[in-house]
């Protein structure tokens, strides 16, 4: 379901049946311990992917920023320009 370096690769899955009835199999929500790291604040145009670069020199690591932030969808966490977010330490 999930790729090998996924962060959800080892998380149970539920099934359930969404309004339509069809049945529909979803991660169940990881419990996060607060994350020590430094503030960031996001400029216009910034992106997930390009912080992860260049703070952990890898682009696919953009969900250690979301997870440390408590973000379900990480592109919220760059949205508003001057918003202060954590960057957990690498």
């Amino acid at each position: 379901m999930f790729n090998k370096n996924s962060r959800y690769l080892n998380i149970k899955t539920v099934t359930s049946r969404d309004r339509m009835g069809r049945e529909v199999q979803a991660v169940k929500l990881r419990r996060l311990n607060a994350t020590a790291g430094a503030d960031f604040m996001v400029t216009d145009g910034d992106q997930l992917d390009v912080i992860a670069r260049q703070q952990f020199t890898d682009a696919e690591k953009f969900w250690h920023i979301a997870d440390a932030n408590c973000e379900l969808q990480a592109s919220q966490l760059v949205k508003t320009t001057a918003r202060i977010i954590k960057v957990p330490e690498s």
